[in-house]
């Protein structure tokens, strides 16, 4: 079988202050910290031992993972599988990127976001440039709140060309065409972010080929959808794997509507679908044609 899973456990906390993030400057205690150490290890064993299946991982913490040891070791564990196809996290960047030097950089990857104001441009600068000295897969990426719009360009700018810039549509905000425009010059791609995906009854590969993982194991077809298929650790979960529709309304994030069918992304990023890159890059990938269109 092959099964993308996108796991996130009880970590809840960050060592940024986003004004947009729920989760800012957010301290867990040390028995979630604890909690949330077990429940990684307990997954990473989980994933190691299902060598007749190929995996690949998305770790999608509500908060920074790379700062704690678990999370790092994780990712080296499961990229030396055979069996894993892709381990990948999302992370500030924040912490220090010599322990991807234990890592199978064929199998590893990061989707790295900056965040103005939370950390001096040239440290996140640098620590891009360390990865790609590196070799190691990744993004990066940026919310589209007009104050950030002169950072963007800039780091387009000052990254390699073959390192991808996405652009998150801030939460809640109304983009004019000028202002989508200025976002999608510098990524193509910003007019599948900008408003969000009619997905109601449309086929998603949600709860066949891709599921969502808790720290105890509660098995979701995605994070967005609260319905339980079963569980991972004993197996409940497979009998409900099976193709179905979108329950909800409206998918408005890129970890979720990026496995709908009824959009090209699979092509659009093929081989990089949870490091959000996309194929061929830096040759720029086609915009799509109803830009401007609710979705």
């Amino acid at each position: 079988m092959d099964l993308t899973i996108l796991y996130r456990g009880p970590l809840a906390s960050c060592d940024y202050d986003c004004p947009y993030c729920p989760f800012a400057k957010r301290r867990d205690t040390p028995e979630t910290l604890r909690a949330d150490r077990a429940a990684l290890e307990r997954f990473t064993a989980w994933a190691a031992a299902q060598t007749g299946d190929r995996l690949s991982v998305l770790f999608t913490p509500w908060g920074e993972g790379l700062v704690r040891s678990w999370y790092r070791r994780a990712l080296v564990e499961l990229s030396h599988q055979p069996h894993v196809a892709r381990v990948a996290i999302q992370t500030n960047l924040s912490c220090r990127t010599g322990w991807l030097a234990d890592a199978d950089l064929g199998t590893v990857a990061l989707w790295c976001t900056y965040h103005p104001g939370q950390t001096p441009y040239d440290r996140f600068l640098t620590r891009t440039r360390e990865l790609a000295a590196r070799g190691v897969r990744f993004s990066t990426g940026i919310v589209g709140l007009p104050a950030h719009l002169p950072h963007a360009r800039r780091l387009r700018a000052d990254l390699p060309a073959h390192v991808y810039l996405w652009v998150n549509a801030a939460e809640g905000h109304v983009y004019t065409d000028a202002e989508a425009d200025a976002w999608t010059a510098i990524d193509p791609l910003f007019p599948y972010s900008r408003h969000p995906h009619r997905s109601a009854g449309l086929p998603c590969r949600t709860g066949a080929s891709v599921i969502s993982v808790d720290g105890d194991g509660t098995v979701r077809r995605c994070h967005f959808v609260r319905a339980t298929l079963g569980n991972l650790y004993d197996g409940s979960y497979r009998a409900a794997l099976a193709p179905r529709p979108c329950p909800l309304a409206f998918c408005d994030c890129h970890i979720g509507y990026v496995h709908l069918e009824s959009l090209p992304l699979y092509d659009t990023f093929a081989g990089g679908v949870l490091e959000r890159i996309p194929a061929g890059w830096p040759t720029p990938p086609q915009r799509p044609s109803n830009a401007g269109a609710a979705r």
